[in-house]
């Protein structure tokens, strides 16, 4: 049963949220404090976090942009405010869907389905949150495949699909979905040449249309997985189409 974790300060909305998330099979938990929030992140390792933007005190941009300095939790974010500026803010800081109030339950539950599936719904909360501990931080791990697992090769990337875990020279580099998403993508197909078009594709509905947005996940990625990243070797530009895999495949 996947763990859904919803933050809004309207204690109304909240609990008819989680009822009707619970009614749909998922197990559900409300909170109307950011700070509690960041703490559930940690104690209760959900699988997804629905988090309102427009929250007094530490609005939810604030408790993004804390959660993914440690974790990479699916983030799907609420808001009364349709501005392109926040949809953009908030996608950079790493969500995975923005949704503006008002809204069907329905449309939120279509949403977080797939969110999850397209972050490997099979793989446990716990699994996924390894590859970015919650805890802060271990670089190590195993880069033994499982039998029948897959496992794809790029220059000096090892990177594990199933797992969401990618290695560098035998260490631990923790990468957030949308980071991740992106690097598969390349190192699945190291000789192509991606539009900026065909890789928001990838990303999701949510992207399209926002190139800022993915030249920032993709500058996040550089600073993570290249020697340089003012000096790019493995992720290249290819000006006026969008990004290609330069390591060696």
């Amino acid at each position: 049963m996947d763990k859904i974790l919803v933050v809004d300060d309207e204690p109304k909305l909240v609990d008819m949220i989680v009822e009707y998330l619970r009614a749909e099979g998922f197990w559900a938990v409300g909170l109307t404090d950011g700070v509690q929030a960041l703490q559930a992140a940690h104690s209760e390792r959900p699988d997804l976090i629905v988090l309102d933007v427009l929250m007094p005190g530490r609005n939810g941009f604030d408790i993004l942009r804390e959660l993914r300095k440690t974790a990479d939790i699916p983030v799907i974010l609420l808001t009364a405010k349709a501005e392109e500026a926040d949809k953009v803010l908030g996608l950079e800081l790493g969500a995975d869907d923005y949704l503006t109030k008002p809204f069907s339950l329905r449309e939120l539950v279509a949403r977080i389905r797939v969110v999850l599936r397209r972050l490997q719904k099979g793989a446990s909360a716990s699994g996924r949150l390894s590859s970015a501990s919650l805890s802060a931080a271990s670089s190590t791990g195993s880069t033994d495949a499982s039998p029948g697992e897959e496992v794809l090769r790029a220059g000096p990337l090892v990177v594990f699909p199933e797992r969401m875990e990618v290695y560098k020279n035998g260490k631990k580099i923790a990468l957030t979905p949308t980071e991740f998403k992106l690097l598969e993508a390349f190192v699945r197909h190291p000789k192509k040449v991606f539009t900026r078009m065909q890789l928001l594709e990838i990303l999701g509905d949510a992207y399209i249309g926002y190139d800022r947005v993915l030249d920032t996940h993709v500058s996040n990625l550089r600073k993570k997985i290249e020697d340089v990243p003012s000096q790019p070797k493995l992720i290249l530009t290819v000006y006026g189409v969008g990004y290609k895999f330069g390591g060696d495949g």
